[in-house]
């Protein structure tokens, strides 16, 4: 492999040229910088990143720590901040938190020591010390679909309240009246968020909300599993399960199935956060959709904004939207009718 050493001997320059070239400094001539460069294509160097990362004070490196690599939703934000980081130079590195606040501190603790050069965050919970002081520092931060109050970084989210209400009034026109949640963890913005946007829309609908219908889970499919059969276990079951994440409605739809029920025709199921098998499940899934290709990216181009000392949002929200498919009892599509035959007159 060639050194820069080698590449100064095949250009006839000194070792300091070739690194003030290789650093864009303005201070070289056209004609060495084009032999420089002619001769870096020619032996196919490639400079040690780590040793320019000291020169540099920078390493064209993100961090990303996700809250449950396992949830497809977060599986697809972390393909869309790789795809949009790689195309803007930079690099990621990925911490699975796995909706624990001391794993994710140990993430963001190691990526800080790696000395990546930003750090996009999707946080477990509302109350890490460590996070308020990596942002008080200066550590460019953008926190991605949920955030930290009182926390002062970009924020790059989903809105998913008029979904939620859109999805009440679905129901409501549908027949049903007896509505349950899964609720995600409180201590979350996103888990709060939801609840009360559901709370709202059942009352602006007057429909009754007890507590027995609200069932606190954890975004993890065995909590959508034991709250379910805690509603199906009350004297008065629900007729809707709305789970606050997927893979709470997957825990969800495994309860009704162990009790020998199908969906929709004893219990109806809906889900926030859409993902690609819910159109395979029998009946397909009616859901939330979050744009999570567009939250990625868009999370990406603010935290290298505030690397590279661009002007940055305080906060960028996208709107959720609902997807409307059979597992609330809504009528299958109707095939089109056939074409007539037409008949030859020849």
């Amino acid at each position: 492999m060639a050194s820069i050493k080698d590449v100064a001997a095949a250009a006839g320059v000194s070792v300091a040229t070739v690194s003030r070239v290789l650093n864009e400094h303005p201070s070289v001539s056209a004609d060495a910088r084009t032999r420089v460069l002619a001769a870096v294509e020619a032996l196919g160097y490639r400079p040690n990143a780590v040793a320019r990362s000291l020169r540099t004070d920078q390493t064209h490196t993100l961090g990303l720590v996700i809250s449950d690599v396992l949830n497809p939703y977060f599986t697809e934000l972390a393909r869309s901040v790789e795809e949009e980081a790689r195309a803007l130079g930079y690099s990621v590195i990925i911490g699975n938190a796995d909706e624990r606040p001391d794993l994710q501190d140990h993430h963001v603790r190691t990526l800080l020591d790696r000395r990546i050069d930003g750090l996009l965050v999707s946080p477990t919970d509302g109350g890490s010390p460590l996070m308020l002081d990596a942002a008080r520092a200066g550590t460019p931060m953008v926190f991605v679909d949920r955030w930290i109050p009182g926390v002062e970084v970009p924020v790059v989210r989903a809105d998913g309240r008029a979904a939620v209400r859109d999805l009440v009034a679905h129901l409501h026109g549908l027949g049903h009246r007896r509505l349950a949640i899964i609720a995600g963890p409180a201590a979350t913005t996103t888990g709060s968020e939801r609840v009360e946007a559901f709370r709202a829309a059942m009352a602006e609908y007057g429909l009754p909300l007890p507590d027995a219908y609200i069932g606190q889970g954890d975004f993890q499919a065995e909590s959508g599993r034991r709250v379910t059969e805690g509603f199906l276990d009350l004297p008065d079951p629900p007729e809707v399960v709305f789970a606050a994440d997927n893979l709470m409605a997957l825990g969800a739809l495994d309860a009704i199935r162990a009790r020998g029920l199908r969906v929709p025709d004893d219990i109806a199921l809906a889900a926030f956060d859409d993902i690609p098998w819910f159109v395979h499940t029998d009946p397909p899934i009616t859901a939330i959709a979050q744009p999570t290709g567009e939250l990625g990216r868009a999370a990406v181009r603010a935290l290298v904004d505030r690397i590279e000392g661009r002007d940055v949002p305080a906060s960028v929200t996208f709107a959720a939207r609902l997807v409307v498919r059979r597992s609330c009892g809504e009528p299958a599509p109707q095939e089109p009718s056939p074409s007539p035959v037409q008949r030859s007159t020849s």
